[in-house]
């Protein structure tokens, strides 16, 4: 099918493309340079389509308000303690910007930047690519990184490499929002992660290097939830969870089934963990997609990706990448 491609804005001097991805099952993905988001994702259900994820339809709203809506996040998911790290014998500063933590690669991390976009219609994919200079956000070595999607079917799938000229960090995380219903929260959703542990969070919301055990928890998400207590009350989701080692790729390591039942979502990943988020601090003060109002619990993220904090913890897997040891990481996602 072809691929549309338009403008949606300029940044710094750039500008920003919009690819609109279609597939023979009547699903169509907008994706833009900014960042690499998931503008918007529609999935046919009965009497229509539904758009399933949260975004915007302005690129100065991106700008100024997105939480990450649909990015890559990097270069460094998720928090750094204290935002800064060391690394053969010479430790690095980085520029904070969530308290003392470095969050999601720093204020013009990956999810901020430009992407250029080149079109595959052979894959119905676009394969997008950033150059990040030594130094950049405060990290080492001259980084190529690359980011594919390509739609089939009703499976969105993300290819992510990198390459560095010297020993880096490096872990990209896809930030997509989801919402598979039609209500204004996620709560109701139904949630199922293929884990027994987490990643015990500090009082700074970064990762203490204690893995434990989540039986009894309600971060036990073996089996299908919803995402309230046995009071209806809401459960706060910000948590990075231990995938289970020895499990099969080709087994999603997520299942969420929207409220009314009409969609469902399965997510694959290489990866070894996966952060479960509801929107805990989600406060958006402009209109999103379709004029809804983006609040507290209004979507929910699965991002795949390493631990976070591994700099700090060395019994987590290895982050550091290296000219002999190139980033590559993969995705897929599955909503029908």
């Amino acid at each position: 099918m072809t691929i549309a491609v338009s403008t949606f804005g300029t940044h710094n001097e750039q500008r920003v493309d919009q690819f609109t991805l279609l597939s023979d099952t009547g699903v169509s993905v907008d994706l833009i340079g900014y960042g690499v988001a998931v503008r918007d994702w529609r999935v046919p259900v009965a009497g229509g389509e539904r758009t399933v994820v949260l975004g915007f339809d302005t690129l100065a709203a991106y700008l100024a308000h997105s939480p990450h809506f649909g990015a890559l996040a990097g270069r460094v998911a998720n928090r750094i303690k204290d935002a800064s790290f060391a690394l053969n014998g010479k430790t690095y500063q980085l520029p904070p910007n969530a308290g003392s933590l470095q969050l999601h690669g720093g204020a013009e991390g990956l999810g901020r930047q430009v992407w250029k976009g080149q079109v595959d219609e052979a894959n119905n994919a676009v394969r997008f690519s950033h150059f990040s200079p030594d130094g950049a956000m405060g990290y080492p070595g001259n980084v190529n990184f690359a980011a594919t999607y390509s739609l089939k079917g009703n499976v969105l799938r993300l290819e992510l490499d990198a390459t560095t000229d010297q020993a880096t960090p490096i872990s990209l995380v896809q930030h997509q929002y989801f919402n598979l219903g039609r209500t204004d929260d996620v709560l109701d959703h139904t949630i199922q992660v293929n884990s027994s542990a987490y990643t015990e969070l500090g009082a700074d919301l970064a990762p203490t290097g204690a893995i434990l055990p989540s039986a009894g928890t309600q971060y036990d998400l073996r089996t299908p939830r919803t995402m309230r207590d046995a009071a209806g009350a809401p459960v706060a989701y910000d948590i990075g969870m231990v995938l289970d080692t020895g499990r099969k790729l080709v087994d999603p390591i997520a299942t969420v089934v929207g409220p009314d039942q009409a969609l469902t979502l399965r997510l694959w990943s290489d990866r070894p963990g996966v952060q479960v988020y509801n929107g805990v601090w989600t406060d958006v003060p402009v209109p999103g997609l379709n004029g809804k109002t983006y609040g507290k619990h209004s979507g929910f993220c699965l991002e795949d990706q390493a631990f976070a904090d591994a700099v700090h913890n060395p019994h987590f897997p290895n982050v550091i990448y290296s000219p002999d040891r190139p980033y590559s990481h993969w995705c897929e996602i599955e909503i029908a």
